[in-house]
Protein backbone atom coordinates (compact mmCIF):
# COMPACT_ATOMS: atom_id res chain seq x y z
CA UNK A 1 0.00 0.00 0.00
CA UNK A 2 1.61 3.48 -0.37
CA UNK A 3 1.15 5.57 2.41
CA UNK A 4 0.51 9.29 -0.14
CA UNK A 5 1.19 12.25 2.24
CA UNK A 6 1.03 15.66 0.76
CA UNK A 7 1.33 19.26 2.11
CA UNK A 8 -1.49 21.57 1.43
CA UNK A 9 -1.00 25.61 2.54
CA UNK A 10 -4.40 26.87 4.24
CA UNK A 11 -5.81 30.19 2.49
CA UNK A 12 -6.19 31.53 5.60
CA UNK A 13 -2.15 32.19 5.23
CA UNK A 14 0.41 31.84 2.77
CA UNK A 15 -0.40 29.76 0.01
CA UNK A 16 3.43 29.52 -1.92
CA UNK A 17 5.49 26.16 -1.24
CA UNK A 18 7.77 27.83 1.22
CA UNK A 19 7.49 29.93 4.50
CA UNK A 20 7.00 33.11 3.35
CA UNK A 21 5.79 36.06 5.72
CA UNK A 22 2.30 36.97 5.63
CA UNK A 23 -0.14 40.30 7.30
CA UNK A 24 1.54 40.05 11.28
CA UNK A 25 4.08 37.63 10.11
CA UNK A 26 1.89 34.57 10.07
CA UNK A 27 2.73 31.13 8.95
CA UNK A 28 -0.42 28.92 8.86
CA UNK A 29 -0.02 25.31 7.66
CA UNK A 30 -2.76 22.20 7.22
CA UNK A 31 -1.51 18.98 6.51
CA UNK A 32 -4.21 16.69 4.50
CA UNK A 33 -3.07 12.95 5.17
CA UNK A 34 -4.59 11.04 2.25
CA UNK A 35 -5.88 7.35 3.11
CA UNK A 36 -3.59 4.78 1.66
CA UNK A 37 -4.31 3.47 -1.85
CA UNK A 38 -3.12 0.36 -4.05
CA UNK A 39 -0.36 0.89 -6.15
CA UNK A 40 -0.71 1.37 -9.56
CA UNK A 41 0.28 -1.38 -10.90
CA UNK A 42 -1.53 -3.91 -8.28
CA UNK A 43 -3.58 -5.26 -10.83
CA UNK A 44 -3.12 -8.64 -13.09
CA UNK A 45 -5.06 -10.46 -15.77
CA UNK A 46 -6.29 -14.40 -16.17
CA UNK A 47 -5.09 -14.09 -19.73
CA UNK A 48 -1.80 -13.36 -21.68
CA UNK A 49 -3.39 -10.00 -23.07
CA UNK A 50 -2.53 -8.52 -26.45
CA UNK A 51 -0.20 -9.74 -29.25
CA UNK A 52 3.51 -10.21 -28.47
CA UNK A 53 5.02 -11.57 -32.11
CA UNK A 54 7.06 -9.42 -34.16
CA UNK A 55 6.27 -9.71 -38.26
CA UNK A 56 8.07 -9.21 -41.20
CA UNK A 57 7.23 -6.48 -44.01
CA UNK A 58 5.89 -9.17 -46.16
CA UNK A 59 3.55 -10.16 -43.40
CA UNK A 60 1.62 -7.14 -43.12
CA UNK A 61 -1.81 -5.76 -44.11
CA UNK A 62 -2.77 -9.99 -44.55
CA UNK A 63 -4.86 -12.11 -42.58
CA UNK A 64 -2.30 -14.67 -40.86
CA UNK A 65 -5.52 -16.23 -39.13
CA UNK A 66 -9.02 -16.64 -38.89
CA UNK A 67 -11.76 -16.62 -35.81
CA UNK A 68 -14.66 -18.69 -35.77
CA UNK A 69 -17.10 -19.30 -33.09
CA UNK A 70 -19.29 -21.84 -32.27
CA UNK A 71 -21.13 -24.55 -34.53
CA UNK A 72 -23.72 -22.48 -36.74
CA UNK A 73 -21.48 -19.42 -36.88
CA UNK A 74 -22.57 -16.92 -39.13
CA UNK A 75 -20.80 -14.98 -41.33
CA UNK A 76 -22.17 -11.81 -39.87
CA UNK A 77 -19.29 -10.52 -37.28
CA UNK A 78 -18.19 -7.20 -35.60
CA UNK A 79 -16.08 -6.10 -33.05
CA UNK A 80 -13.89 -7.65 -30.80
CA UNK A 81 -12.32 -6.64 -27.22
CA UNK A 82 -10.34 -7.79 -24.40
CA UNK A 83 -11.15 -9.14 -21.32
CA UNK A 84 -9.27 -10.42 -18.44
CA UNK A 85 -6.65 -10.72 -20.70
CA UNK A 86 -8.57 -12.75 -23.17
CA UNK A 87 -9.87 -11.40 -26.72
CA UNK A 88 -14.02 -11.51 -26.54
CA UNK A 89 -15.51 -12.47 -29.77
CA UNK A 90 -19.50 -12.18 -30.28
CA UNK A 91 -20.57 -13.91 -33.50
CA UNK A 92 -24.21 -13.47 -33.72
CA UNK A 93 -26.29 -12.20 -36.74
CA UNK A 94 -29.02 -9.33 -36.17
CA UNK A 95 -31.39 -11.86 -36.69
CA UNK A 96 -30.71 -13.76 -33.50
CA UNK A 97 -28.68 -16.62 -32.85
CA UNK A 98 -24.82 -16.88 -32.09
CA UNK A 99 -22.55 -16.74 -28.71
CA UNK A 100 -19.77 -15.43 -27.60
CA UNK A 101 -15.94 -16.92 -27.52
CA UNK A 102 -12.53 -16.04 -25.38
CA UNK A 103 -9.27 -16.34 -27.17
CA UNK A 104 -5.75 -16.54 -26.02
CA UNK A 105 -4.67 -14.28 -28.96
CA UNK A 106 -0.65 -13.60 -27.56
CA UNK A 107 0.29 -15.37 -31.08
CA UNK A 108 -2.34 -13.59 -33.32
CA UNK A 109 -1.56 -15.95 -36.29
CA UNK A 110 -2.20 -18.79 -33.67
CA UNK A 111 -5.11 -17.89 -31.61
CA UNK A 112 -6.70 -20.52 -29.34
CA UNK A 113 -10.30 -20.28 -28.21
CA UNK A 114 -10.16 -21.11 -24.51
CA UNK A 115 -14.27 -20.39 -23.53
CA UNK A 116 -17.59 -20.53 -25.61
CA UNK A 117 -20.99 -19.98 -25.18
CA UNK A 118 -23.89 -19.92 -27.24
CA UNK A 119 -27.21 -18.14 -27.16
CA UNK A 120 -30.23 -18.71 -29.25
CA UNK A 121 -31.84 -15.34 -29.04
CA UNK A 122 -27.88 -13.29 -28.85
CA UNK A 123 -28.25 -10.73 -31.05
CA UNK A 124 -25.48 -8.95 -32.82
CA UNK A 125 -23.64 -6.58 -31.05
CA UNK A 126 -21.91 -3.10 -31.40
CA UNK A 127 -19.90 -2.87 -28.10
CA UNK A 128 -19.07 -4.78 -25.17
CA UNK A 129 -19.92 -3.38 -22.21
CA UNK A 130 -19.12 -5.78 -18.76
CA UNK A 131 -20.02 -4.72 -15.32
CA UNK A 132 -19.15 -6.81 -11.86
CA UNK A 133 -22.25 -7.21 -9.40
CA UNK A 134 -21.75 -8.93 -6.20
CA UNK A 135 -18.37 -11.11 -6.87
CA UNK A 136 -19.97 -11.89 -10.58
CA UNK A 137 -18.84 -10.89 -13.82
CA UNK A 138 -21.39 -10.20 -16.24
CA UNK A 139 -21.47 -9.03 -20.99
CA UNK A 140 -24.19 -7.27 -22.11
CA UNK A 141 -25.65 -7.96 -25.55
CA UNK A 142 -28.25 -7.69 -28.18
CA UNK A 143 -31.22 -9.88 -27.68
CA UNK A 144 -33.66 -11.26 -30.27
CA UNK A 145 -36.07 -13.79 -30.21
CA UNK A 146 -38.42 -12.90 -32.87
CA UNK A 147 -39.78 -9.91 -35.00
CA UNK A 148 -41.80 -7.85 -32.21
CA UNK A 149 -39.30 -9.42 -28.94
CA UNK A 150 -36.07 -8.48 -27.98
CA UNK A 151 -33.86 -5.99 -26.57
CA UNK A 152 -30.96 -6.54 -24.45
CA UNK A 153 -29.64 -10.03 -22.82
CA UNK A 154 -26.62 -10.95 -20.59
CA UNK A 155 -23.81 -13.47 -20.19
CA UNK A 156 -22.51 -14.37 -17.10
CA UNK A 157 -18.24 -14.09 -17.93
CA UNK A 158 -16.83 -14.84 -14.54
CA UNK A 159 -14.96 -17.87 -15.95
CA UNK A 160 -14.66 -17.05 -19.43
CA UNK A 161 -14.05 -20.78 -19.94
CA UNK A 162 -17.28 -21.39 -19.17
CA UNK A 163 -19.16 -18.32 -19.79
CA UNK A 164 -23.18 -18.68 -19.45
CA UNK A 165 -26.20 -16.99 -20.75
CA UNK A 166 -28.65 -16.00 -17.53
CA UNK A 167 -30.81 -13.16 -18.46
CA UNK A 168 -32.33 -10.92 -20.70
CA UNK A 169 -35.14 -7.81 -21.07
CA UNK A 170 -37.11 -7.21 -24.37
CA UNK A 171 -37.88 -3.39 -24.87
CA UNK A 172 -41.36 -2.41 -25.81
CA UNK A 173 -41.78 -0.77 -29.44
CA UNK A 174 -38.91 -3.55 -30.73
CA UNK A 175 -39.59 -4.34 -34.52
CA UNK A 176 -37.33 -6.23 -36.22
CA UNK A 177 -36.34 -6.89 -39.22
CA UNK A 178 -35.70 -3.40 -39.91
CA UNK A 179 -31.71 -3.05 -38.06
CA UNK A 180 -31.28 0.23 -37.07
CA UNK A 181 -35.20 1.51 -36.17
CA UNK A 182 -36.28 -0.18 -32.96
CA UNK A 183 -33.75 -2.44 -31.81
CA UNK A 184 -30.85 -2.15 -29.72
CA UNK A 185 -27.84 -1.16 -31.32
CA UNK A 186 -25.15 -0.64 -28.72
CA UNK A 187 -24.73 -0.47 -24.67
CA UNK A 188 -22.32 1.13 -22.11
CA UNK A 189 -22.89 -0.19 -18.64
CA UNK A 190 -22.21 2.24 -16.04
CA UNK A 191 -22.87 2.09 -12.31
CA UNK A 192 -26.16 0.08 -12.06
CA UNK A 193 -27.48 1.23 -15.28
CA UNK A 194 -26.79 -0.03 -19.12
CA UNK A 195 -27.46 2.76 -21.20
CA UNK A 196 -28.86 1.05 -24.47
CA UNK A 197 -28.93 3.03 -27.53
CA UNK A 198 -32.10 1.72 -29.29
CA UNK A 199 -32.51 3.89 -32.61
CA UNK A 200 -36.35 5.46 -32.60
CA UNK A 201 -36.69 3.94 -29.23
CA UNK A 202 -33.94 6.47 -27.90
CA UNK A 203 -31.82 5.64 -25.44
CA UNK A 204 -33.29 2.94 -23.14
CA UNK A 205 -31.74 2.46 -19.00
CA UNK A 206 -31.80 -0.59 -17.72
CA UNK A 207 -31.54 -1.15 -14.00
CA UNK A 208 -29.32 -4.38 -13.97
CA UNK A 209 -28.26 -4.18 -10.15
CA UNK A 210 -29.63 -7.51 -10.47
CA UNK A 211 -27.98 -9.12 -13.39
CA UNK A 212 -30.11 -11.91 -13.28
CA UNK A 213 -33.78 -9.95 -13.42
CA UNK A 214 -32.56 -7.25 -15.55
CA UNK A 215 -35.80 -3.96 -15.30
CA UNK A 216 -36.29 -1.45 -18.04
CA UNK A 217 -35.82 1.63 -15.60
CA UNK A 218 -36.18 5.14 -17.54
CA UNK A 219 -36.32 5.99 -21.60
CA UNK A 220 -35.17 9.02 -23.06
CA UNK A 221 -36.98 9.67 -26.39
CA UNK A 222 -36.00 12.69 -28.69
CA UNK A 223 -38.14 12.81 -31.69
CA UNK A 224 -35.99 12.32 -34.76
CA UNK A 225 -33.34 11.33 -33.33
CA UNK A 226 -32.13 7.33 -34.26
CA UNK A 227 -29.66 6.80 -31.69
CA UNK A 228 -26.73 4.23 -32.54
CA UNK A 229 -24.38 5.09 -29.64
CA UNK A 230 -24.09 6.39 -26.64
CA UNK A 231 -20.62 6.80 -25.08
CA UNK A 232 -20.61 8.49 -21.39
CA UNK A 233 -17.64 9.89 -19.73
CA UNK A 234 -18.59 11.05 -16.12
CA UNK A 235 -21.17 13.22 -16.22
CA UNK A 236 -21.67 13.75 -20.08
CA UNK A 237 -23.94 11.45 -21.79
CA UNK A 238 -23.17 11.64 -25.90
CA UNK A 239 -26.06 9.88 -27.83
CA UNK A 240 -25.18 9.65 -31.69
CA UNK A 241 -26.98 8.37 -34.71
CA UNK A 242 -27.16 5.30 -36.59
CA UNK A 243 -26.77 6.54 -40.61
CA UNK A 244 -28.15 10.42 -39.87
CA UNK A 245 -26.07 13.55 -39.46
CA UNK A 246 -27.80 14.38 -35.71
CA UNK A 247 -25.73 14.19 -32.34
CA UNK A 248 -27.05 14.94 -28.86
CA UNK A 249 -25.05 16.16 -25.90
CA UNK A 250 -26.61 15.08 -22.33
CA UNK A 251 -25.26 16.21 -18.83
CA UNK A 252 -26.03 12.87 -17.12
CA UNK A 253 -25.14 14.00 -13.60
CA UNK A 254 -27.76 12.96 -12.28
CA UNK A 255 -28.37 9.76 -14.27
CA UNK A 256 -32.22 9.92 -13.46
CA UNK A 257 -32.74 13.52 -14.86
CA UNK A 258 -30.95 14.64 -18.02
CA UNK A 259 -30.31 18.31 -19.06
CA UNK A 260 -29.23 18.60 -23.25
CA UNK A 261 -25.96 20.10 -23.35
CA UNK A 262 -25.69 20.73 -27.22
CA UNK A 263 -27.64 19.36 -30.48
CA UNK A 264 -26.26 19.77 -33.87
CA UNK A 265 -25.47 18.22 -37.10
CA UNK A 266 -22.03 16.40 -37.98
CA UNK A 267 -20.12 18.39 -40.79
CA UNK A 268 -17.18 19.17 -42.06
CA UNK A 269 -14.62 22.03 -44.21
CA UNK A 270 -16.23 20.23 -47.36
CA UNK A 271 -19.75 19.25 -46.47
CA UNK A 272 -22.56 20.68 -44.33
CA UNK A 273 -24.49 18.30 -43.07
CA UNK A 274 -22.43 14.44 -43.36
CA UNK A 275 -24.56 11.67 -42.47
CA UNK A 276 -22.87 8.98 -40.66
CA UNK A 277 -22.96 5.26 -39.94
CA UNK A 278 -21.70 4.83 -36.75
CA UNK A 279 -19.80 6.77 -33.93
CA UNK A 280 -16.73 5.70 -31.62
CA UNK A 281 -15.29 7.80 -28.95
CA UNK A 282 -11.32 8.22 -28.74
CA UNK A 283 -9.69 10.83 -26.21
CA UNK A 284 -11.10 13.90 -26.27
CA UNK A 285 -12.39 12.89 -29.97
CA UNK A 286 -16.05 11.79 -31.31
CA UNK A 287 -15.43 10.02 -34.75
CA UNK A 288 -18.09 9.52 -37.40
CA UNK A 289 -17.87 7.12 -40.07
CA UNK A 290 -18.77 9.15 -43.02
CA UNK A 291 -21.50 7.22 -45.51
CA UNK A 292 -23.07 7.48 -48.60
CA UNK A 293 -21.34 10.34 -50.22
CA UNK A 294 -17.93 8.89 -49.83
CA UNK A 295 -16.41 7.80 -46.57
CA UNK A 296 -13.41 8.56 -44.78
CA UNK A 297 -13.44 9.61 -40.68
CA UNK A 298 -14.44 12.93 -39.76
CA UNK A 299 -13.10 13.97 -35.81
CA UNK A 300 -14.75 16.58 -33.25
CA UNK A 301 -13.07 17.66 -30.15
CA UNK A 302 -15.35 17.41 -27.59
CA UNK A 303 -13.10 18.93 -24.68
CA UNK A 304 -15.94 21.41 -24.42
CA UNK A 305 -18.97 19.28 -24.46
CA UNK A 306 -21.42 22.04 -24.05
CA UNK A 307 -19.72 23.28 -27.87
CA UNK A 308 -18.08 20.41 -29.63
CA UNK A 309 -16.22 21.62 -32.58
CA UNK A 310 -14.77 19.97 -36.25
CA UNK A 311 -11.66 19.14 -35.99
CA UNK A 312 -10.56 17.12 -38.80
CA UNK A 313 -12.09 14.89 -41.60
CA UNK A 314 -10.65 12.95 -44.54
CA UNK A 315 -12.74 12.38 -47.90
CA UNK A 316 -12.73 8.58 -49.11
CA UNK A 317 -14.29 8.81 -52.59
CA UNK A 318 -14.49 4.96 -53.16
CA UNK A 319 -15.81 4.27 -49.27
CA UNK A 320 -18.89 4.12 -47.23
CA UNK A 321 -17.96 3.98 -43.75
CA UNK A 322 -19.02 1.55 -41.73
CA UNK A 323 -16.92 1.33 -37.42
CA UNK A 324 -14.08 3.23 -36.63
CA UNK A 325 -11.85 2.58 -33.70
CA UNK A 326 -9.25 5.24 -32.61
CA UNK A 327 -5.42 3.60 -31.65
CA UNK A 328 -2.93 6.14 -30.41
CA UNK A 329 -2.59 8.57 -33.98
CA UNK A 330 -4.15 5.95 -35.71
CA UNK A 331 -7.54 5.46 -36.87
CA UNK A 332 -8.92 2.05 -38.30
CA UNK A 333 -12.47 2.50 -40.24
CA UNK A 334 -14.48 -0.44 -42.05
CA UNK A 335 -14.97 1.10 -45.46
CA UNK A 336 -17.88 -1.30 -46.95
CA UNK A 337 -15.50 -2.59 -49.48
CA UNK A 338 -12.34 -2.45 -47.73
CA UNK A 339 -10.94 -1.15 -44.08
CA UNK A 340 -8.18 1.63 -43.66
CA UNK A 341 -5.72 2.38 -41.36
CA UNK A 342 -5.25 6.34 -41.41
CA UNK A 343 -2.97 8.69 -40.17
CA UNK A 344 -4.59 10.58 -37.26
CA UNK A 345 -1.36 12.12 -35.73
CA UNK A 346 -2.70 15.68 -37.13
CA UNK A 347 -6.14 15.82 -36.82
CA UNK A 348 -6.08 18.29 -39.33
CA UNK A 349 -4.53 16.48 -41.88
CA UNK A 350 -5.67 13.48 -41.51
CA UNK A 351 -4.41 10.75 -44.02
CA UNK A 352 -5.05 6.97 -45.39
CA UNK A 353 -1.46 5.02 -44.74
CA UNK A 354 -2.79 1.27 -45.97
CA UNK A 355 -5.97 -0.61 -46.74
CA UNK A 356 -7.46 -3.83 -45.63
CA UNK A 357 -9.03 -6.44 -47.61
CA UNK A 358 -11.65 -9.11 -46.71
CA UNK A 359 -14.15 -10.22 -49.04
CA UNK A 360 -17.25 -9.49 -48.13
CA UNK A 361 -19.14 -6.36 -46.64
CA UNK A 362 -16.31 -5.12 -44.29
CA UNK A 363 -17.56 -2.57 -41.66
CA UNK A 364 -15.33 -3.26 -38.91
CA UNK A 365 -11.50 -3.01 -37.81
CA UNK A 366 -10.67 -3.17 -34.52
CA UNK A 367 -6.81 -2.71 -33.41
CA UNK A 368 -5.46 -4.59 -31.07
CA UNK A 369 -1.87 -4.30 -30.18
CA UNK A 370 -0.42 -4.72 -33.27
CA UNK A 371 -2.32 -5.93 -34.72
CA UNK A 372 -6.27 -5.56 -36.62
CA UNK A 373 -9.07 -7.67 -36.14
CA UNK A 374 -11.29 -7.27 -39.94
CA UNK A 375 -14.26 -8.69 -39.86
CA UNK A 376 -17.18 -8.69 -42.64
CA UNK A 377 -20.96 -8.73 -41.57
CA UNK A 378 -22.78 -9.84 -44.66
CA UNK A 379 -21.42 -12.15 -47.74
CA UNK A 380 -18.07 -13.16 -46.15
CA UNK A 381 -16.51 -16.60 -47.35
CA UNK A 382 -17.07 -19.54 -44.97
CA UNK A 383 -15.11 -19.48 -42.18
CA UNK A 384 -13.00 -16.54 -43.19
CA UNK A 385 -15.36 -13.32 -41.47
CA UNK A 386 -13.06 -12.38 -39.14
CA UNK A 387 -9.76 -12.17 -40.10
CA UNK A 388 -6.33 -10.99 -37.86
CA UNK A 389 -4.17 -8.82 -40.21
CA UNK A 390 -0.43 -7.62 -38.80
CA UNK A 391 -0.44 -3.81 -39.31
CA UNK A 392 3.03 -3.34 -37.50
CA UNK A 393 6.19 -5.43 -37.34
CA UNK A 394 6.60 -5.07 -33.62
CA UNK A 395 4.82 -5.48 -30.25
CA UNK A 396 3.11 -2.11 -29.01
CA UNK A 397 5.02 -0.83 -26.71
CA UNK A 398 3.03 2.86 -27.10
CA UNK A 399 1.91 4.07 -23.84
CA UNK A 400 -1.73 5.51 -23.82
CA UNK A 401 -2.63 8.81 -22.49
CA UNK A 402 -5.47 9.86 -20.63
CA UNK A 403 -6.87 12.57 -23.30
CA UNK A 404 -10.26 13.93 -21.73
CA UNK A 405 -11.89 14.13 -17.69
CA UNK A 406 -15.06 14.71 -16.77
CA UNK A 407 -15.82 16.67 -14.43
CA UNK A 408 -13.49 19.41 -16.12
CA UNK A 409 -10.76 20.11 -13.85
CA UNK A 410 -12.05 23.32 -12.22
CA UNK A 411 -15.47 22.77 -12.68
CA UNK A 412 -17.81 23.79 -9.82
CA UNK A 413 -21.58 22.46 -8.64
CA UNK A 414 -21.36 19.39 -9.71
CA UNK A 415 -24.15 16.85 -8.65
CA UNK A 416 -23.16 14.37 -5.87
CA UNK A 417 -24.65 11.72 -7.93
CA UNK A 418 -22.18 12.32 -11.12
CA UNK A 419 -19.95 9.58 -12.14
CA UNK A 420 -16.24 10.64 -12.73
CA UNK A 421 -15.00 9.35 -16.15
CA UNK A 422 -11.47 9.25 -18.29
CA UNK A 423 -11.49 8.83 -22.02
CA UNK A 424 -8.17 7.84 -23.48
CA UNK A 425 -6.92 7.60 -27.10
CA UNK A 426 -6.52 3.55 -27.28
CA UNK A 427 -8.65 0.43 -26.29
CA UNK A 428 -7.35 -0.55 -22.36
CA UNK A 429 -7.17 -3.71 -20.43
CA UNK A 430 -10.36 -3.50 -17.87
CA UNK A 431 -8.66 -4.89 -15.10
CA UNK A 432 -5.99 -2.37 -15.21
CA UNK A 433 -8.64 -0.07 -13.85
CA UNK A 434 -8.61 0.28 -9.84
CA UNK A 435 -8.25 1.83 -7.01
CA UNK A 436 -4.90 2.30 -7.21
CA UNK A 437 -4.94 3.23 -10.90
CA UNK A 438 -7.40 5.90 -10.81
CA UNK A 439 -7.65 7.32 -7.13
CA UNK A 440 -10.86 9.75 -5.57
CA UNK A 441 -10.64 11.80 -2.15
CA UNK A 442 -12.37 14.35 -1.06
CA UNK A 443 -10.34 17.49 0.31
CA UNK A 444 -10.15 16.19 3.82
CA UNK A 445 -7.89 13.22 2.23
CA UNK A 446 -10.55 10.22 2.56
CA UNK A 447 -10.78 8.01 0.16
CA UNK A 448 -13.57 7.27 -1.69
CA UNK A 449 -14.71 3.92 -2.57
CA UNK A 450 -16.55 2.54 -6.00
CA UNK A 451 -16.30 0.90 -9.07
CA UNK A 452 -15.16 0.34 -12.44
CA UNK A 453 -16.76 0.89 -15.89
CA UNK A 454 -14.52 0.50 -18.90
CA UNK A 455 -15.59 0.39 -22.80
CA UNK A 456 -12.69 0.32 -25.19
CA UNK A 457 -11.21 3.61 -24.72
CA UNK A 458 -13.31 5.18 -21.62
CA UNK A 459 -13.27 4.33 -18.15
CA UNK A 460 -16.17 5.33 -15.46
CA UNK A 461 -15.78 5.90 -11.63
CA UNK A 462 -19.21 5.39 -9.90
CA UNK A 463 -18.72 6.10 -5.84
CA UNK A 464 -20.49 3.41 -4.25
CA UNK A 465 -22.26 6.59 -2.48
CA UNK A 466 -23.30 10.41 -3.72
CA UNK A 467 -20.16 12.32 -3.56
CA UNK A 468 -20.54 14.77 0.03
CA UNK A 469 -22.10 18.50 -0.86
CA UNK A 470 -19.97 21.60 -0.87
CA UNK A 471 -16.40 19.32 -1.14
CA UNK A 472 -13.87 19.25 -3.44
CA UNK A 473 -13.45 16.30 -4.78
CA UNK A 474 -9.12 15.26 -5.79
CA UNK A 475 -8.49 12.22 -8.58
CA UNK A 476 -5.49 10.92 -9.87
CA UNK A 477 -4.79 8.70 -12.64
CA UNK A 478 -1.15 7.91 -11.55
CA UNK A 479 1.67 6.58 -13.85
CA UNK A 480 2.28 3.09 -13.90
CA UNK A 481 -1.40 2.16 -13.39
CA UNK A 482 -3.84 2.10 -16.37
CA UNK A 483 -2.89 -0.21 -19.24
CA UNK A 484 -3.65 -1.03 -22.72
CA UNK A 485 -4.61 -4.25 -24.26
CA UNK A 486 -1.06 -4.95 -24.72
CA UNK A 487 -0.22 -4.33 -21.38
CA UNK A 488 1.41 -0.75 -21.68
CA UNK A 489 0.62 1.76 -18.81
CA UNK A 490 -0.16 5.13 -18.98
CA UNK A 491 3.40 6.57 -18.61
CA UNK A 492 2.25 10.30 -17.34
CA UNK A 493 0.01 11.36 -13.73
CA UNK A 494 -3.03 12.84 -14.62
CA UNK A 495 -4.27 15.44 -11.83
CA UNK A 496 -8.19 17.22 -11.21
CA UNK A 497 -9.89 18.80 -9.18
CA UNK A 498 -13.60 19.84 -9.00
CA UNK A 499 -16.53 20.80 -6.68
CA UNK A 500 -20.30 19.88 -5.91
CA UNK A 501 -19.90 22.94 -3.76
CA UNK A 502 -18.62 26.69 -5.74
CA UNK A 503 -15.11 26.36 -4.65
CA UNK A 504 -12.63 24.21 -5.88
CA UNK A 505 -9.64 23.76 -4.09
CA UNK A 506 -6.48 22.60 -5.95
CA UNK A 507 -4.08 20.18 -5.87
CA UNK A 508 -2.04 20.26 -2.43
CA UNK A 509 1.25 20.90 -3.75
Amino acid sequence: MADMKRWMYSPLGCVLVFFIGCSGDEKVQARVDFDPVPMPDDWSTAGPGGPTTSFSDGDLFAPCAYLNGGEGTAEHQNLVGMHDGWVMFPWAPESGGGGISFFDMSDPCNPVKVGEAAAETMRESHTLPTGIVNGREYLAVGHHTDNSTGGIGLFDITDPMNPEWVSSVDFPGYDYPDAYFRVALSTTWVGDRLFVAAGLLGVITVDVSDPLNPVIANEVVDPGHIVGTFHVVGDVGIASSAGLARVMVYDISDPDNWDVRADFSVSTDFENFTNYYFSNLGGEYMFFARKNNGGGPVAWDFTDPDEPVFAGALEVTDGDGGYVFRHNDLLFQGESNFGVMYDFSDPTNISELARFELPGDLDTVTPMGNVAIVSVDEKGDPGKATGVFPFDTQPDTVAPAVRWNRPANGQSWVKPTTAIGIALDEQVEPRSAHAGSIRVWTEDGTSVSGRYYTLEAAINFVPDEPLPANTTIWVEVPSGGVADVSGNPVDQTTRFAFSTGGTVKPWPN
